[in-house]
């Protein structure tokens, strides 16, 4: 698979493109000046304890008090406490975690005015961030992450990621560890780290360790509400996450964010520094790669697809909606089942990359083609679990249900990754919007290609304003020509001075219009 980064930095924000075999599939967004992201760490002030949600809302700075369930305590909370107490009275630095003796664990079914009090400083990490009206959702069941561990303090377990499947391999890692692991620290081996070498664990792991000291420093003297340890950036985390030797290219038009990429790309695969490259051209990075079109096509209400099928995306408070339309797909040898089977299919492939894509997450439910046999719906199942594995975030897929309807659930941690596409209409001076300018050519072709071949209409005229007839024109081999060779038939094309500038029309042999 051919897998590429494209990041974009400007004044505001960095934007990072993940696309696999030339196809956008994730987008993120890190704003410069976002103080409350996943990973933060915050010393916190208990400011109201709510008995009947068994949770509490913590003061960490932010407009909205972040909330703290005692689900989210972790069982070594008393300890983490304990610790925090002697960090702000500056006595850590006379005792390492290996001589620190822990509290007992506080119980699962427990109640959390038994742990916490009003006023209490806490240390919590950012969990989810804010989104919509609520505040920041917060733990404070510490964990540190790096390339290949998880660090999590006050902890005697090592796990290994699931998605390592290999018996052995998990085995040998897990031996690893156990011979590296701190006392009081326990550890979370991620997937990347397959394969990897002693040595490399425990580079990552004394970083780490030393991360988790220099929390232990700052709490002296330190008052609530105050952020102890800011994660890194963003960007350097979904680096962290996604950068890989599997990735093909890396295009990036900061010369700060190009040193750094090089830097780290030297300590895991120092024979691949030639895939990042400093873009410097004036033309914007994501226009000249063929990203900003992607991106209009993808967002929005209602998503094409190609040959004609296409979804509607809805948002509601509680969960999203996806409707699956065929549009004017149809394909006459098949029966009305194979027809279904074939457009749920390839919707299924699409959904996955939109929930990816606008990092959707909750409840999400997909109103596929109604199929009448069991073993079709059971392909759309598989299907759907398939494409789903690339996706980094945890999520649960139900089969379909008897109305067709496919229900999943997918980790949300922060807010949905939406683009405005709309853009104002020239012919009426903003009042109006249309659908995106880039995407006009395409919209043509889609409609002319299913006139011709699905219609099998003959004579065909488009009438399209003269910028866009120069467009389709110009050249020996221009986009007309090319068109009539493609589709084997011809057609006239004519410009119209009273259209606006994206208007277009198809007329029969008659000259009557084709409403689309």
């Amino acid at each position: 698979m051919n897998k590429e980064l494209i990041i974009d930095s400007n004044a505001s924000e960095i934007v990072i493109a993940l696309l696999e075999d030339k196809q956008l599939v994730e987008l993120h967004k890190d704003k410069k000046n976002n103080n409350y992201s996943v990973g933060d760490i915050y010393l916190g002030k208990v400011k109201k304890i709510i008995s009947g949600l068994n949770a509490a809302f913590i003061d960490v700075g932010y407009e909205k008090d972040a909330f703290l369930h005692y689900l989210d305590l972790g069982a070594q909370v008393n300890s983490l406490n304990k610790y925090t107490k002697l960090g702000m009275a500056g006595k850590t630095k006379i005792l390492a975690m290996e001589n620190f003796i822990l509290e007992k664990e506080i119980e699962k079914t427990g109640k959390i005015n038994n742990v916490l009090t009003a006023n209490q400083p806490v240390l919590v990490q950012i969990a989810k961030e804010p989104i919509s009206t609520k505040g920041p959702r917060i733990t404070s069941e510490i964990s540190l992450a790096g390339r290949y561990l998880v660090l999590v303090p006050f902890s005697d377990r090592v796990s290994v990621s699931q998605k390592i499947k290999n018996s052995e391999e998990k085995n040998r890692l897990k031996r690893l560890v156990q011979s590296i692991r701190p006392k009081n620290f326990g550890v979370i081996v991620r997937t990347v780290a397959e394969g990897k070498m002693v040595a490399d664990l425990h580079n990552d792991l004394k970083a780490l360790e030393e991360k988790w000291y220099d929390i232990a420093a700052k709490l002296e003297n330190s008052r609530p509400p105050k952020i102890i340890l800011g994660e890194i950036n963003r960007t350097s985390a979904i680096l962290r996450d996604l950068l890989s030797e599997e990735f093909n290219h890396v295009y990036v038009n900061d010369q700060i964010i190009f040193d750094e990429l090089r830097d780290y790309i030297k300590t895991f695969a120092p024979n691949k520094l030639d895939i990042v490259k400093l873009y410097k051209n004036k033309l914007p990075i994501f226009d000249y790669l063929g990203v900003e079109k992607q991106i209009k096509s993808s967002f929005g209400k209602i998503v094409s697809i190609r040959g004609g099928t296409y979804l509607i995306i809805e948002h509601t408070e509680a969960l999203h909606v996806i409707d699956v339309n065929s549009g004017h797909r149809i394909n006459a040898d098949n029966s009305q089942e194979s027809n279904a089977l074939e457009v749920n299919l390839e919707a299924a492939a699409e959904i996955a990359r939109q929930l990816r894509l606008r990092d959707i997450g909750g409840i999400i439910v997909v109103d596929f083609i109604d199929m009448v046999e069991a073993t079709n719906r059971r392909k759309l199942f598989e299907k759907m679990k398939e494409e789903m594995k690339k996706d980094r975030a945890k999520h649960n897929i139900l089969p379909p249900s008897k109305f067709g309807l496919v229900q999943i659930t997918r980790q949300r941690v922060r807010t949905e990754t939406n683009v405005e596409i709309l853009e104002k209409c020239p012919a009426c001076g903003g009042s109006g919007e249309i659908t995106p300018s880039i995407i006009i050519i395409e919209e043509i072709e889609n409609n002319l290609r299913y006139l011709i071949e699905e219609q099998n209409e003959k004579n065909l005229t488009i009438r399209v304003h003269p910028y866009i007839y120069a467009y389709l024109t110009k050249g020996f081999w221009s986009i007309k020509f090319r068109w009539m060779f493609k589709y084997k038939t011809f057609f006239k094309l004519e410009p119209t001075l009273s259209f606006h500038f994206l208007e277009y029309r198809f007329f029969n042999k008659l000259e009557d219009e084709i409403k689309l």
